[in-house]
């Protein structure tokens, strides 16, 4: 009996390395996505090759994006400021000169938020556009603590020594106390805890200078003064303030308080006290002779 000849079950070397190769993820991965992506990055590298068609499809984007930027609920149509003082709205107004209306994707807030910091009269500001097309603008403003006499005029101080702005008379700001000097709005919190502490005083207050751009001088009616120490300022007008209820102080002929020194207060008479003091002494004088 003849014997049959079978096929060899066993793959050829090719199908072989064919069959593992299709087994291996990153192959299989480059044939899904590597080549179509090959593929199609290629024809469109071809397309845009041609600068009309590239012209024509910037320009088509260009209309879907206006489109979409320039639709009703996009659009801003007014500004509203709240917490401003009218010249301050105002300013505010000068600084972002907006043509409504104006499509929210054309404002930059965050830069439109610093030109509104910047304005010498607001401390903080923050920007949002809320529904119905409103720019709306809310400002903290500086609040005005005291008055900076200089040589350039009268300067408007807030607490942290900024300046707000000038003031065209001291008649504008009447309840503001005055100081003045060299690097006197550096010392701001100072003068003001010292003018806390005026007390009984507080009626003969007329202004405080800053001497050497240390320390203060408070200056009362009548010419005079009580001269601080630059550290324990407030301590030393408490002294003085319990010296003047004790044996009526300031109500005597004096020009000048020196507290500089904590263990030695020094008071300096006005000319018409001493003149009377010579003229007790002559008199004293003469009767012992």
């Amino acid at each position: 009996m003849q014997q049959m000849n079978r096929a060899d079950p066993a793959p050829s070397r090719l199908k072989y390395r064919l069959h593992r190769m299709m087994l291996t993820p990153l192959y299989r991965l480059m044939l899904r996505v590597g080549i179509p992506f090959v593929v199609a990055f290629g024809a469109g590298a071809l397309w845009f090759s041609d600068e009309g068609r590239r012209d024509s499809f910037v320009g088509a984007v260009a209309d879907v994006r206006d489109a979409v930027q320039q639709r009703p609920e996009f659009m801003v149509k007014l500004m509203a400021i709240d917490g401003a003082s009218e010249g301050v709205a105002d300013a505010i107004r000068q600084v972002l000169p907006l043509d409504f209306p104006i499509s929210s994707f054309d404002l930059d807030l965050d830069a439109m938020r610093m030109t509104v910091v910047k304005l010498d009269a607001v401390k903080s500001a923050r920007l949002k556009v809320r529904q119905g097309g409103v720019l709306q603008i809310d400002v903290t403003e500086r609040v005005p603590v005291a008055l900076w006499r200089t040589d350039e005029g009268l300067f408007v101080l807030d607490r942290e020594g900024v300046a707000i702005g000038m003031a065209a008379s001291r008649v504008d700001f009447p309840d503001l106390p005055v100081i003045a000097g060299e690097a006197a709005d550096a010392a701001v919190v100072e003068a003001l805890d010292v003018i806390a502490a005026l007390g009984p005083l507080q009626a003969r207050f007329r202004g405080l200078v800053r001497m050497g751009e240390r320390r203060w001088d408070v200056v009362l009616d009548r010419g005079q003064r009580v001269q601080l120490p630059s550290k324990g300022s407030v301590a030393a007008l408490e002294r003085a303030i319990a010296m003047d209820q004790a044996v009526d102080l300031m109500g005597r002929e004096l020009t000048t308080v020196d507290l500089r020194l904590a263990e030695r207060p020094t008071l300096r008479m006005s000319e018409y006290a001493v003149q009377e003091l010579w003229k007790i002494k002559a008199i004293e004088a003469g009767v012992k002779n």
